[in-house]
């Protein structure tokens, strides 16, 4: 390993990225055929932010390994490279080393595996479910695989399929906590779409109590967001929220606008129609108001909570903030977001709506609203990545106590709010779609363009971050409306939580 490479490998472990991309640079000045030096410097500029740039260096690498693997036929370092292009979301660079790596050597179930996911994530059902069965194909007896192919056959609309195979996998008494939740997370879905209602969730309940299970679960801190909702509630006052309501902040670049909500409320669907207009340019479920808040909490030397650091924060500081948030969006997008209105859809960052506030009050918000019965519904039945928000969605009580604590944040910060900002339902956008959008586009100062109305057409074939990417890449339809009227009885046990808010928003029969 040559020296570069040695300080380039120290600054990572001091986590100083800058210097890193550095080293690393130099390395491949020396070696620039190297597939593990390219494979190091676009990790590293990934991790700082440079994403685009990263991209370029790791597809690189995965074609010098594909190189050597034609040669030994060894592809687990190719998929190895198709992992990690996944993992920065670069599906379409990570599909090219997948169908590449097949070929070289078709026996590795890998391959198939990951192949199949980089055509479900770009919406190519019929490929994905090409691959998926030839991953099972290979190993006939993985409970897993058969569990991907049965959502692939789902996908695709062979949902009676997927419900035979999902019932036949949940036969097999040797399955793990991981096979067993995710069989019946799925298989319940698959019921809801057939109409076998009375059986979902018996299902759904089925993989709530195998989640406690789950390692992934268990190294979650479920009472971090919790806490921060009631801090947040007490100590966002009037006086904070307002306190540069009225500073005359530059017009250019303006400032961003912020598209929230609760999880399965429609934001997906809201940011494919707004993104679908030349004028508009959508940052999908980023780090940036997160990265903002670890440079406050850097500024304050983490003392404090976030109301706190920014009672204490000067104007110098605010206007560093704002800075700091558009440079992170310029080396995450670079040249895309020029002369466009940036428009920052991380649907959970509504936690953060106070810090958001304070140093953008001269930025719009659209917040989204769905019946509470329906987003309840729909957070249970989806299978999510844990996270300190998620892992609440994995029990029926879980999903309608978060839900309402996070509903009763914004019942609270909404009067105080100085920020500009319009409440959007979701039915509106299904039953009355070009009024209730046109409302959108006249609140951002936008004229309406007739080519939002095929946002479909344009959320097909590429990468979208929520979990609804194959919903919004097809027509809009209505059967997500009130579909919580099938489970009625299911609400009795949650509706404690859930009648203020169905009160308070209309949505009581």
């Amino acid at each position: 390993m040559s020296q570069f490479m040695q300080l380039g490998q120290a600054a990572i472990q001091n986590k100083n990225m800058a210097e890193a991309v550095d080293w690393f640079t130099k390395a491949l000045e020396e070696s620039p055929k190297d597939p593990q030096i390219q494979a190091c410097l676009g990790q590293s500029l990934c991790w700082q932010g440079l994403r685009d740039q990263g991209i370029i260096h790791l597809r690189q690498s995965g074609q010098l390994l594909l190189k050597k693997a034609r040669k030994n036929r060894d592809i687990n370092l190719a998929l190895d490279m198709a992992d990690q292009l996944q993992y920065w979301h670069d599906y379409p660079g990570a599909l090219e080393v997948c169908k590449q790596a097949v070929q070289i050597n078709p026996d590795v179930v890998r391959g198939y595996q990951l192949l199949a996911l980089s055509h479900s994530r770009l919406n190519q059902k019929k490929s994905a479910l090409a691959a998926g069965r030839k991953a099972l194909q290979l190993v006939p007896g993985s409970a897993m695989l058969a569990i991907l192919l049965a959502t692939l056959e789902a996908a695709d609309g062979l949902t009676a399929e997927a419900k035979r195979r999902l019932e036949k996998v949940l036969k097999n008494p040797l399955l793990t906590p991981e096979e067993k939740f995710r069989a019946h997370k799925e298989l319940a879905r698959f019921l809801d779409k057939l109409g076998e209602y009375d059986l979902v969730f018996t299902h759904l309940h089925q993989s709530a109590e195998v989640s406690k299970r789950l390692p992934e679960v268990l190294r979650q801190d479920a009472g971090l967001v919790p806490q921060m909702l009631e801090t947040n509630k007490i100590e966002f006052d009037r006086e904070l929220l307002g306190r540069w309501s009225n500073t005359p902040f530059p017009a250019e670049p303006p400032a961003p606008v912020f598209l929230l909500g609760f999880m399965r409320t429609g934001t997906t669907l809201t940011q494919e129609v707004l993104g679908a207009h030349p004028d508009i340019f959508v940052a999908d479920e980023t780090d940036l108001i997160v990265t903002v808040v670890k440079e406050l909490n850097r500024l304050s030397n983490n003392q404090g909570s976030v109301p706190e650091q920014l009672r204490k924060l000067d104007l110098a500081g605010v206007l560093h903030l704002r800075d700091f948030y558009r440079k992170r969006a310029q080396s995450l997008y670079g040249d895309k977001m020029e002369g466009r209105l940036l428009l920052d859809k991380t649907t959970m960052n509504t936690i953060d709506l106070g810090l958001i506030n304070c140093i953008f009050p001269d930025a719009k918000l659209v917040f989204l609203l769905r019946d509470p019965r329906d987003v309840c519904l729909s957070c249970f039945m989806q299978t999510m990545i844990p996270t300190p928000s998620t892992v609440h969605l994995l029990s029926w009580q879980g999903t309608a106590q978060f839900y309402a604590q996070v509903m009763t944040w914004w019942m609270t910060v909404k009067p105080k709010l100085t920020m500009d900002f319009i409440e959007f339902r979701y039915e509106d956008a299904v039953f009355e779609f070009e009024p209730a959008f046109r409302k959108v586009f006249d609140f951002l100062g936008l004229d309406w363009d007739p080519a939002v109305v095929d946002f479909h057409k344009h959320a097909a074939g590429k990468y979208i971050a929520s979990p609804s990417f194959n919903q919004v890449a097809q027509p809009l339809y209505s059967s997500s409306v009130g579909r919580w009227r099938h489970y009625e009885t299911e609400y009795a046990a949650i509706s404690a939580w859930l009648q203020p808010v169905i009160n308070e928003f209309g949505y009581d029969d």
